[in-house]
């Protein structure tokens, strides 16, 4: 019994986190292949792929006090977290977003080792840095081909001519033409949420998850605070706060996109709330919520 009592805990993943404010279901599959339902202080460890569904919010703690804060309808991994006080030899930090938005707000990881901080895509590799940044990874399956996705797909591609023109008058041109084309897809994403079902969705073969209304298929950033560094097989581009960012896809270079492309990250009110530390009186049902679903 000693000798399986210790090998269970070799075996044990290392605690990497907790839950820090909750609002919906959060759902992670564990290494194993088990999955769970999460509540409020529960602990996140290497391996775990978080979901959040529907309406869902999360909000991760980890060690060094960064944060990681999902979006509904998101999925990540923690695929690796070394982080010691006294070893900054040691630091490691890699997530993976799988869909959805997530924020990421460096801790005392990030600041003394921002090389060491990296967020996987489907569409390119993230050097987190020491930045608070929102990224968003929006699946082409999940996008439905209304009006004001072409839009934003024209703005895209407006702020991308811009770039590699040389004739300054041209760029200027396409540049101003991106900037209302942004706000035009904006006023027609807004009507379209506003009108539902009464507009035709042509999608794309495949299994569909929810996306934001306007976007096209692709990898966005918002920096917030700080720089990070977006690579993939097209290029590399970095990115600093007050920047909004895109790449298509893993073929395509990143580019520097001249205003919000309709990035939205929003938090239910209940999270500006101050978070409840372990002993502190809560809700009864609060700390609890913590079962596997077999």
């Amino acid at each position: 019994m000693l000798l399986l009592s210790a090998a269970a805990w070799v075996q044990a993943a290392p605690v990497v986190g907790t839950v820090a404010q909750l609002s919906g279901p959060l759902f992670v599959k564990k290494a194993d292949g088990s999955v769970r339902i999460l509540g409020v202080q529960s602990a996140v460890e290497v391996g775990d792929t978080l979901s959040t569904q529907g309406k869902g919010y999360a909000q991760v703690r980890l060690k060094d006090d960064s944060l990681l804060t999902l979006q509904p309808n998101t999925a990540v991994s923690v695929d690796a977290f070394t982080y010691e006080p006294t070893l900054p030899a040691g630091d490691e930090v890699v997530f993976s977003l799988k869909q959805g938005s997530l924020r990421s707000d460096a801790g005392s990881l990030g600041k003394r080792s921002p090389e060491r901080a990296t967020l996987i895509t489907p569409a390119g590799r993230i050097g987190l840095q020491a930045a608070s940044v929102v990224v968003q990874y929006q699946p082409e399956a999940a996008v439905a081909m209304r009006p004001s996705v072409r839009l934003n797909s024209l703005a895209l591609g407006l702020a991308s001519a811009a770039r590699r023109n040389d004739s300054v008058v041209g760029a200027f041109v396409e540049t101003v033409s991106a900037r209302y084309a942004y706000r035009l897809a904006a006023v027609v994403a807004w009507v379209e949420s506003w009108v539902g079902s009464s507009f035709v969705a042509l999608t794309v073969p495949g299994p569909v998850s929810p996306s934001t209304p306007g976007l096209a298929p692709g990898l966005y950033v918002s920096v917030i605070d700080g720089a990070i560094s977006l690579s993939n097989k097209g290029g590399s581009q970095s990115f600093t706060a007050g920047q909004f960012g895109f790449t298509a896809d893993v073929t395509k270079p990143p580019v520097v996109v001249p205003a919000n492309p309709g990035l939205q990250f929003t938090l239910p009110p209940a999270f500006s709330l101050p978070t409840p530390t372990v002993g502190a009186s809560a809700p009864a049902k609060s700390n609890t919520v913590d079962c596997e679903v077999r």
